[in-house]
């Protein structure tokens, strides 16, 4: 069961992201994050894994270090370690893509399951929305992308594979068929 705890967390969480959108669709970006912490959830995940969830890109879209001690304060240390190992980037502006990427898919090996966990449920939810969005626009969904779609598409691989081998299981596998699904040409 959710405490009071999770209704603090999500408004707080739709409080940061409120002016966001999700990336070349409109969408209120507080979806993505309702989504990872309902993927948490049906994943076995905790309540703290589920705050995470809907605070898993706070700090590193809504003010790095300083947001990460707020969560802290507000959530715990828990649930602020894991929102630290979900970030891939403190500074502004942030390092390179490819190094970046590479090193984030590396050091998910040595993170806990917990944080994996909240990690494979942003990017599960990431993938299904790409999945969605190419079955309306098509191949044009990968210039919403910094990156092309070969190094997109190289990322998830990636993340798929440092799934299956550090939290092997239903999640890490539905990770995979998305990203089986994404390589394949659109219909």
């Amino acid at each position: 069961m959710l405490s009071a705890q999770f209704d603090v967390a999500l408004v707080y969480a739709a409080s940061l992201h409120r002016k966001q959108v999700r990336k070349g669709s409109g969408i209120p970006y507080v979806s993505h994050l309702l989504s990872v912490a309902a993927l948490v959830i049906e994943y076995g995940g905790s309540e703290d894994q589920a705050i995470a969830g809907l605070l898993h890109d706070a700090a590193e879209d809504q003010g790095g270090a300083t947001i990460l001690g707020d969560i802290e304060h507000r959530f715990g240390k828990a649930v602020a370690a894991i929102v630290a190992d979900c970030t891939d980037s403190w500074t502004e502006p942030k390092p390179a893509w490819r190094p970046r990427k590479e090193a984030y898919v590396a050091s998910l090996a040595h993170k806990p399951a917990a944080s994996l966990l909240v990690s494979l449920s942003d990017k599960i939810h990431n993938a299904r929305a790409i999945l969605a969005d190419r079955a309306v626009v098509g191949e044009a969904i990968w210039d919403r992308f910094s990156e092309n779609r070969g190094e997109v598409l190289w990322y998830y691989r990636a993340l798929s594979d440092a799934f299956l081998a550090a939290l092997p299981g239903p999640a890490a596998n539905e990770l995979a068929r998305l990203v089986a699904a994404m390589e394949e040409p659109a219909p």
